[in-house]
């Protein structure tokens, strides 16, 4: 049974993000929620991205090795699940971490250069954006999926009608719940065997 690690977005861990693992709890699944910005949310993804830009966006997406570590997890498989901001650490481990067998890459990705040159094999790939998202289209994001997309042998690409953002975040304005439930959907296809797990952190 795999592990899932959820990797908030700008705004920090939010009520939604949580609401979101929790439904991936009661699936059946192990998840992990870690806060990387120690407690502290924001009310607009302009304040949190200066938020992350003070942190360091190259430290963020470090960190997801260090939850990995911290987590002490055992030989099972880990999926990692990034929210926007939260694509950094979770694509990062994805492409350097032997640990992860898929990565679910939500509102955001990042070339494939950024984190090595190649995709490594046999870890699966789902990315999930609104189709008219202009935080999505403008800013490289989604030349960037369609380049992993073309490049990875097990990859799927799903865009969703409407231009919000987070729209996976249940506690924000922006929240889809008939898109959020797909995604939910799609991201336990690419999970193994159902196991019951209560973790979080």
């Amino acid at each position: 049974m795999s592990t899932l690690v959820v990797f908030h977005h700008a705004l920090g861990l939010t009520p939604g993000v949580a609401q979101f693992a929790g439904s991936l709890r009661e699936a059946g699944r192990t998840v992990h929620t870690p806060d990387l910005f120690d407690g502290q949310t924001f009310d607009s993804i302009e304040a949190g991205v200066a938020h992350a830009s003070a942190i360091g966006f190259g430290a963020l997406a470090q960190r997801g090795t260090s939850v990995l570590d911290a987590l002490e997890l055992g030989p099972e498989p880990v999926v990692v699940i990034g929210f926007s901001l939260g694509v950094l650490p979770a694509q990062r481990l994805a492409q350097t971490d032997s640990r992860v067998s898929a990565a679910v890459l939500c509102h955001s990705c990042v070339p494939l250069g950024e984190f090595g040159g190649e995709w490594p094999d046999g870890v699966s790939l789902q990315i999930h954006a609104m189709e008219e998202d202009p935080l999505f289209l403008e800013h490289g994001d989604m030349d960037a999926a369609l380049d992993l997309i073309g490049s990875v042998a097990d990859a799927e690409l799903f865009l969703y009608p409407g231009e919000q953002h987070l729209f996976a975040d249940a506690s924000l304005p922006s929240h889809d719940a008939d898109a959020t439930a797909q995604l939910i959907e799609r991201t336990l296809s690419v999970l193994g065997p159902t196991g019951r797990g209560d973790s979080a952190s």
